[in-house]
């Protein structure tokens, strides 16, 4: 499937594997020459990113600066027309467990992409474990203290829009239904199309004119997840 969509940038969350273990077949994949991967230090594997290119960025950096939070689950590639960053976001666990750790999480990484998007545009693209309005998950009534659809996340998501940056799918498609990227491996929710919107690309605001489409590949397999494209015109 990689190699028909031919991505420029392909973006990979929770990958559940370190870097020296990251199959052959990928590593040595001649489309993505460029390949950096990030995951906890003393859990290799563990909320593991990878971010593929098939052109050198300009510089690749990993966390999100001085946070006290967390910082293996983003990596941030800059090009010349904007930064591409790849990040899987926490969840807020069974229980909502850590509700508050991912409120600190929400808040320090609005702040590392506001300031990013200071200096150059950027792209989001990442597991950021929220659906954000009630149209982005099939069960939105029984499920307002899940975690990925409590109030605190969702205002969460809605700051970070606000920030200046742009739901691409919701844009282009602000009603359409039963859109979504996750589903849980028990009971068929699959086949059912019960679902989550839990995958996103985002932008700068200010690149919407390039924004040409934003979809989800919702026929591809392989994961509980399914992935999504972005296509911008730079």
């Amino acid at each position: 499937w990689v190699e028909e969509e031919a991505p420029d940038v392909l973006c990979l969350q929770e990958t559940k594997v370190g870097a020296g273990a990251v199959p052959p077949e990928l590593r040595g994949c001649s489309q993505f020459p460029h390949q950096y991967w990030a995951s906890a230090a003393q859990q290799p594997g563990y909320s593991g990113v990878g971010l593929l290119s098939r052109r050198e960025p300009l510089a690749v950096t990993y966390g999100i600066g001085e946070s006290p939070v967390q910082t293996s689950r983003v990596i941030t590639a800059e090009f010349p027309s904007l930064y591409v960053v790849c990040a899987y976001v926490p969840n807020a666990g069974r229980g909502l467990v850590r509700l508050d750790y991912r409120q600190r999480w929400d808040s320090a990484f609005r702040s590392y992409l506001t300031s990013l998007d200071a200096r150059k545009p950027l792209a989001l693209c990442g597991d950021l474990n929220v659906a954000h309005s009630e149209i982005d998950l099939r069960n939105p009534s029984t499920n307002r203290r899940s975690a990925g659809f409590t109030p605190q996340e969702r205002e969460g998501f809605g700051e970070l829009l606000g920030a200046g940056f742009l739901d691409t799918f919701r844009h282009l498609y602000p009603t359409t239904p039963y859109a979504y990227t996750f589903w849980t491996y028990l009971g068929g929710a699959r086949e059912r199309n019960v679902g989550w919107r839990l995958d996103y690309f985002l932008l700068s605001r200010r690149l919407q004119g390039a924004l040409c489409d934003s979809k989800i590949r919702h026929r591809v397999m392989g994961s509980d997840h399914c992935p999504i494209s972005l296509y911008l015109a730079l």
